[in-house]
């Protein structure tokens, strides 16, 4: 009998985001097939698959004295965040065991294609968004490997996403961020007047797509044509044997007009667009993906005035809701830029289902339960926000007297005339 061989191996996805890619989240459930097509009857002794995900770095450090190179220092570090393996055919074999050519309990594949179902849960610990950096990555990957008597084996490997969800409906998320600076440019025999700057934006908490409005009021009474700037960085940092190395990318920028000597500018929301970049990655050991929009003044021939503003790059979008309290707050707390109120919300915007309620208490109520007693307030503030207002009334179902007089009684005090 004339054996056959392996046309091809292949391992296929079963569920596919908008874009046609495997993307899961953890606790998920992630499912696929094993593509195996053959030419003619082949016998199979196994058919493994094998799913991992590590998080790895990487990176080289040499020394030169005169000519020659002292030394050389590699810097590496490992953590693994899954590790799951199925045998689909055969017994369950280590992928590095020697083949001794035994073909008892193999399996004959007839000529065409077959497929083998495989499917396994990630792990419900928080792990690590897949990312490509200059020094490190976080991989997932599934492997499919076919063993043949006295053959060599037959591999295969695909890679799938994950993410790890950053909700940035949060309180601390939500929270605007501000700050000013002043500086003076001056040497030993002349002064020039200072250059201040002061900028604020709505939140900490923004997802790709999103535009980040930029209020900022800056002065000039320096002698220099300065010109006022903001730019969003990347900062990749990679920890390996207790020592760290550090990237910044430049992932967005603007900038306004050149303002002479006693001239001020304005940025009543300026948008800063974020493109598509990968979400922050804060709880990985070896890999911290962080993000800061920095405003600052462009001075020639001097070291630039600038603000730092930390951001946090998430993967659930802002609610309705939260947009609201976080204009609001933004507006009502920051008296360096003036900037117009927007009009009350209707009944229809806050009037959520009852289904979308339920999900928006259980994403909000236990994220922050074992911090202080004031995060948890805050909290619950926070869950409140999301409850629909009660129905319209115009007779009160619950009338109290004493808080009639009450309110009488401070009436009658504001409309009596000063003494």
């Amino acid at each position: 009998m004339v054996l056959g061989k392996v046309r091809a191996l292949a391992v296929c996805f079963d569920t596919l985001n908008d874009s046609n890619l495997p993307v899961f989240s953890g606790g998920e459930m992630v499912s696929g097939r094993v593509l195996v097509d053959v030419t003619g009857d082949v016998r199979v002794r196994s058919l493994d698959v094998t799913a991992r995900g590590v998080a790895k770095v990487r990176w080289t450090e040499s020394r030169n004295a005169g000519a020659n190179t002292a030394y050389t220092q590699n810097y590496t570090e490992e953590v693994e965040y899954l590790q799951h393996r199925d045998c689909l055919i055969g017994e369950d074999r280590d992928e590095d065991a020697v083949d001794d050519g035994v073909d008892d309990a193999s399996t004959l594949l007839r000529a065409g294609l077959h497929e083998f179902a495989f499917s396994f849960h990630l792990p419900q610990m928080a792990l690590a968004t897949s990312f490509e950096g200059k020094h490190g990555s976080v991989r997932y990957w599934v492997k499919a490997q076919l063993q043949r008597p006295w053959m060599l084996p037959v591999k295969t490997k695909k890679e799938f996403i994950v993410f790890e969800h950053i909700d940035i409906n949060t309180p601390l998320l939500l929270a605007p961020q501000a700050g000013s600076k002043e500086k003076t440019l001056c040497c030993w025999f002349c002064a020039s007047g200072p250059i201040s700057l002061s900028a604020k934006i709505a939140r900490k908490g923004y997802t790709p797509g999103d535009s980040i409005q930029i209020f900022a009021e800056v002065e000039n009474f320096s002698s220099r044509v300065v010109v006022p700037k903001a730019a969003l960085y990347q900062t990749q940092t990679f920890f390996a044997k207790g020592k760290g190395k550090e990237i910044q990318q430049l992932v967005s920028n603007l900038r306004g007009e050149p303002l002479a000597q006693g001239k001020s500018q304005s940025w009543e929301g300026k948008l800063l667009k974020i493109p598509p970049v990968s979400p922050s990655i804060l709880d990985c050991p070896i890999i911290r993906v962080e993000y800061a929009l920095v405003v600052y003044v462009d001075v020639p021939g001097g070291l630039n005035l600038s603000l730092s503003l930390p951001l946090v790059i998430g993967t659930i979008p802002l609610h309705a809701a939260s947009s609201r309290t976080s204009s609001v707050s933004s507006t009502s707390s920051w008296v360096g830029v003036a900037v117009r109120p927007e009009a009350p919300p209707s009944y229809n915007d806050l009037a959520f289902s009852e289904a979308h309620r339920r999900h928006c208490l259980r994403g909000g109520g236990g994220e922050h339960h074992h911090v202080h007693e004031a995060t948890s307030l805050l909290t619950y503030i926070s869950e409140f926000r999301y409850l629909p207002p009660p129905l319209y009334s115009e007779v009160d179902p619950y009338p109290d007297p004493a808080g009639a007089c009450c309110v009488q009684e401070a009436t009658t005090l504001e409309t009596c005339p000063s003494r």
